[in-house]
């Protein structure tokens, strides 16, 4: 299996690209297959094969998957807001997944590793575990997404006997990032003094890296039509999270975010969310997340994986302090507004 050619779709995205080096390092052939090849920048000094391939072309994806065995399906519309969320998220992602594996299907594609999130779990029940089921809570367009992309991946791979294992990973950070992602924009919003107040939202911190390496065991051990939990047991609150930067680094003289009352945030909410609808640019807090988000604390049972795949993540604690120390070290200074 380790010798098969594999494929990575989004192979410039954060956990794409962690995904690819670590692919290359293994000794596997291996294709990355991005919107467009002309941006090489990820790539460089990588002996991988770029190629081009859009999730809602289904045509390019034929050409991209041509000769794969194995395929890592990573690329995905990740955001939370979009001008028009239900085609821009919701259609792409539901859609691009439609398109996938029916293209894997006519190229041959024996195994797909899917990567999901942890927002098609249900977190009635904590800590959150692949046996709960899925997430209830239909406000979100990027969450409805997930949830039902998720269900969609394991129905096509049984119809089409192609090999599919999901992968759940938590809020990802750490280094090889060309761009910032969502989770890594906001550990850059923590060492830039830029967390006002706190929320109440917690967040499950996990080294990119070690959900690129849960994503290869995936593909070695995992079961066909499960699902694998790729995060840490605990998590973190933005409180705990800029504590600890403050005391890494105490020249930032980085101040610890106060509570704040929730009606107090909705109304602050609300106002954001009048001014994107002129500005036309997302809203720091929007009220649905209060009311999905406020006071949830994102924690997961990993046994699955740990058992089943040999995951065994470093501890959200350091990998926190090593992202703070990536993005100190290759992005202070940068101007960059990702």
């Amino acid at each position: 299996m380790d010798k098969a050619t594999s494929l990575v779709t989004g192979a410039n995205g954060h956990l794409g690209n962690n995904l690819v080096r670590l692919l290359l390092s293994e000794g596997i052939t291996t294709r990355a297959s991005v919107r467009n090849p002309a941006q090489r920048a990820p790539f460089a000094g990588l002996d991988c094969e770029v190629v081009r391939a859009d999730l809602l072309d289904k045509a390019s994806m034929e050409r991209a998957f041509a000769g794969v065995s194995q395929l890592y399906a990573v690329g995905a519309a990740f955001k939370m807001w979009a001008r028009n969320p239900r085609k821009e998220i919701y259609e792409t992602n539901v859609q691009g997944t439609q398109n996938l594996f029916e293209a894997a299907a006519a190229c041959g594609v024996q195994d797909i590793v899917y990567v999901s999130s942890v927002a098609a779990l249900d977190f009635t029940q904590l800590p959150a575990r692949e046996s709960n089921g899925y997430n209830r809570d239909r406000r979100n367009w990027y969450y409805n997404s997930k949830n039902d992309s998720d269900q969609l991946a394991l129905e096509l791979g049984a119809k089409y006997g192609i090999r599919t294992v999901l992968v759940l990973p938590s809020a990802m950070i750490g280094g090889e990032a060309h761009q910032l992602s969502y989770s890594n924009r906001l550990v850059w919003q923590i060492l830039q003094g830029e967390i006002p107040v706190d929320t109440n939202i917690t967040l499950n911190w996990i080294d990119v890296k070690d959900v690129a390496l849960g994503a290869y065991q995936a593909m070695q051990k995992g079961r066909n039509g499960e699902r694998y939990i790729l995060a840490n047991e605990r998590h973190h609150s933005l409180q705990e999270s800029v504590q600890l930067a403050a005391e890494q680094y105490p020249e930032l003289r980085l101040k610890t975010p106060k509570r704040v009352p929730k009606a107090v945030l909705y109304i602050v909410a609300s106002l954001m969310e009048l001014q994107s609808k002129l500005t036309r640019k997302e809203p720091q807090l929007q009220r649905q997340y209060l009311d999905m988000f406020y006071g949830l604390k994102q924690d997961y049972n990993i046994s699955k994986a740990r058992e089943e795949l040999g995951f065994r993540p470093k501890p959200s604690r350091q990998a926190l302090l090593e992202a703070f120390a990536y993005l100190k070290d290759e992005w202070q200074g940068s101007g960059v507004k990702d």
